[in-house]
């Protein structure tokens, strides 16, 4: 019987607490990865560690904030095989003339400089030993513009261009850059409507084009894989995991 794909490899979750991520850190851990799990809920965490005990390391706090993204560094120590950026928040709907500065500056900081700062944080580990893999997720919302307001839409094409980026310096180094590019997804990430003129312009397409909602162990599988020796030749991929919407 073989080894399971992670052991002896340490890997670092964010969004661990819930949804996406803790279907990934769940995932990853029952095939023997000690896991660096990061979420602003200490409460879920907990959860977590309840399920995983000693295969987990738990680091709460906000990742727009260095000093937490410093202590992630210090609880994964110097070997760092693998990052799943996968923490991210929503927009209200809001299109650009009804973005305000406070929204604008949440959503690109957890969604995409957090995602910077963690994967610049780790990659020294991964080039000292000539290995390791990232994976980003995005969203549909980054491969279109209807699936979103305007604050996450900018967000998750800029995922995608920090994917492919980060893959074409690496790649040649030993270090895989990929993203997943979700559908909508059984979450508890809030989405209300603030715009009456996005719910008009958006609300019919929900109405029409959307696939059925994915569980999150769906997103863990296509996660695992890609962070695996098992997709060891895929980088600078955006992998659509979202019912066949991407086809539409």
């Amino acid at each position: 019987m073989s080894e399971p794909r992670f052991t002896a490899r340490t890997v670092i979750v964010t969004g661990a607490g819930s949804g996406i991520g803790h279907a990934t850190a769940l995932q990853l851990a029952s095939e023997g990865a000690r896991v660096v799990a990061v979420d602003l809920s200490r409460e879920r965490l907990r959860h977590l560690e309840e399920e995983l005990g000693d295969q987990l390391i738990t680091v709460d706090g906000d990742l727009a904030d260095q000093l937490t993204i410093d202590r992630v560094m210090a609880a994964a120590g110097d070997q760092i095989d693998a990052v799943a950026n996968i923490a991210g928040i929503m927009d209200g709907f809001e299109p650009t003339a009804e973005i305000t500065d406070e929204t604008w500056d949440r959503v690109i900081a957890v969604n995409l400089t957090a995602m910077m700062k963690l994967t610049r944080a780790a990659l020294p580990s991964m080039l000292a030993r000539g290995r390791g893999a990232i994976v980003n997720v995005g969203s549909e919302a980054g491969l279109r513009g209807s699936a979103a307001g305007t604050p996450y839409t900018v967000s998750k094409h800029g995922v995608n261009g920090f994917t492919l980026s980060t893959a074409f310096f690496y790649t040649p180094k030993g270090v895989r850059c990929n993203a997943v590019a979700p559908g909508p997804v059984a979450t508890n990430i809030e989405a209300p409507f603030r715009s009456q003129w996005a719910q008009e312009r958006i609300g019919p397409i929900m109405q029409t084009t959307l696939p059925p909602v994915a569980r999150p162990e769906a997103l863990a599988a296509a996660i695992t894989w890609l962070l695996s020796d098992d997709a060891a030749d895929v980088s600078g991929a955006i992998l659509p995991v979202d019912g066949g919407w991407a086809a539409i």
